[in-house]
């Protein structure tokens, strides 16, 4: 007797729990916060059709695809009895991008390297990736102590201007070449195969004399020949 209503309170747990974790078959999605992108384009982004259930997985799957459009700052899903609510918060347009600070390198040269535009999405991560490429500019042209600093200025109609604030700092001059461990030839012989050259007074107009990655990387295979 203890045996079988031990299995009927099991089979009545059972089936009281079923339904409580069985997921809300989707009805509808509701969108907020949009500005620029329509309602209706969200959506193809989301990829989630009416009719599936409407899992933790399936409402997971729908914050990747939105995210990685690059169109959203910030994204929020949650579901009330089937209604899948989806407020997000678009990435601001870029208005204008300038340069401050930089006297030794243009502002048409640097444009050049980056890769946003006026009128394009700003991202955190295009911004830093184009922070990344004005830092090759400067060493390439030995300033290995220059920093930059992107700032945004909010404007209206959710648009920024991207300002890029750098202080370029001197050249990275070399001072000296040592060899170590060179046995077969001096380092007057070694010195003469280089591309690279110490700093002199004298050198007023040379550009070999200040540190390059690249330059010394070549230097290397010199040597190696």
């Amino acid at each position: 007797m203890t045996r079988l209503h031990f299995f009927v309170s099991l089979m009545l747990v059972l089936l009281i729990s079923a339904p409580a974790m069985a997921a809300d078959t989707l009805r509808e999605i509701r969108v907020s916060g949009s500005q620029r992108v329509e309602a209706s384009t969200i959506l193809t982004y989301l990829n989630i059709p009416t009719g599936v259930p409407l899992t933790e997985d399936v409402m997971n799957e729908g914050l990747k695809n939105l995210f990685a459009t690059g169109l959203f700052a910030d994204v929020k899903m949650k579901q009330q009895n089937g209604v899948l609510l989806v407020d997000v918060v678009e990435n601001p347009i870029i208005n204008e991008i300038a340069f401050e600070g930089n006297s030794k390198i243009e502002d048409s040269e640097l444009l050049a390297e980056i890769s946003l535009r006026p009128r394009q999405v700003y991202t955190k991560t295009k911004v830093q990736n184009d922070v990344a490429r004005v830092y090759q500019v400067y060493q390439r042209s030995g300033r290995f102590a220059v920093n930059i600093e992107p700032k945004i200025i909010e404007l209206d109609q959710n648009r920024v201007n991207l300002v890029f604030e750098i202080t370029e700092g001197d050249v990275t001059a070399i001072k000296g070449i040592k060899f170590v461990g060179n046995k077969a030839f001096d380092d007057d012989q070694l010195s003469a195969e280089l591309s690279t050259k110490e700093e002199r007074w004298y050198r007023f107009f040379a550009t070999d004399d200040r540190y390059d990655e690249d330059r010394v990387r070549y230097d290397e295979e010199l040597l190696r020949r």
